[in-house]
């Protein structure tokens, strides 16, 4: 087009000496008018080089968000398929350890029911109207406990003829339980003893205590593989040693009966076992 304007231009100068005023002037207007044309084309054509370099970058950036999107949703249908994986294992975790877990509970349960028939077993043949005789469940565990004026004279560790009559009632309740152990605990005041060359301290004193009354349940038909005989002495005690009161219910010997701690874990191993064989 530039060269048409030229060419336009070149014709009316070569012209103008030739043509009358009035021709030149209408070739003038039409230059113009080209001139004008010229300017708004280019105009045109600039802003439409712009919109379609705007265009382009815009078409760029759409086409990286598609790809990024694409990676995205590859990545995400992974991490989904993962998920789900993961999901699924923690739940089959989940259900095996609550099995795990339901399995045990019963384990306990029937224990705990074998502890509440054993205490009343003890209540009804011990007799729990004597004050000085006490039977009772402690973490889980069934214990009697005796005062020593009921089995021992003061300083001595034979037992009495009377404690023979209330220990032949325990060996009845534990001998009907072969499973469970009996532990003995003998127990003294903060009393310091004095040595007479055969007990040398409250230690001493309250572990023999507690053989003579392992003994005594030996004599009685108890088995001896089921018996525990430990002092204490005058450190787990009931009450402070501050009164002859207290000194006289911290003096005791407690009988425990307990299952047999291999026995227990034979138990629970056990009913592993069952639950992989399950599985």
């Amino acid at each position: 087009m530039r060269k048409v304007l030229l060419l336009g231009a070149s014709a009316m100068l070569v012209l103008s000496s030739c043509v009358s005023k009035k021709q030149f002037t209408d070739l003038e207007a039409k230059y113009k008018e080209s001139q004008d044309l010229l300017n708004s084309a280019t105009v045109k054509l600039n802003s439409c080089l712009e919109e379609r370099a705007s265009a382009s970058a815009r078409a760029k950036a759409l086409e990286e968000q598609v790809t990024d999107l694409r990676n995205y949703n590859e990545n995400l249908q992974v991490l989904s398929a993962k998920g789900a994986s993961n999901i699924e294992k923690t739940l089959e975790s989940m259900k095996e350890k609550d099995l795990k877990i339901n399995r045990l509970q019963d384990a306990l349960t029937k224990k705990d029911s074998v502890t509440l028939a054993l205490v009343t077993s003890l209540k009804r043949e011990v007799g729990i109207n004597d004050p000085d005789i006490e039977v009772n469940v402690e973490k889980g565990v069934v214990y009697i406990s005796i005062a020593d004026k009921l089995l021992f004279k003061s300083g001595s560790y034979n037992v009495t003829t009377q404690a023979k009559d209330v220990l032949a009632k325990v060996a009845k309740v534990v001998n009907s339980k072969p499973d469970f152990e009996c532990m003995v605990e003998g127990h003294t005041d903060n009393v310091p003893y004095k040595s007479n060359g055969v007990i040398l301290d409250n230690w001493d004193l309250s572990v023999k205590r507690a053989t003579s009354v392992v003994r005594v349940l030996e004599d009685l038909g108890v088995n001896p593989s089921q018996l525990v005989a430990a002092g204490r002495a005058d450190y787990v005690p009931l009450v402070e040693n501050n009164t002859a009161e207290n000194r006289a219910r911290n003096r005791r010997t407690r009988i425990l009966v307990l299952p047999k701690i291999d026995q227990f874990y034979e138990m629970i191993e056990k009913e592993m076992k069952n639950l992989e064989a399950g599985n």
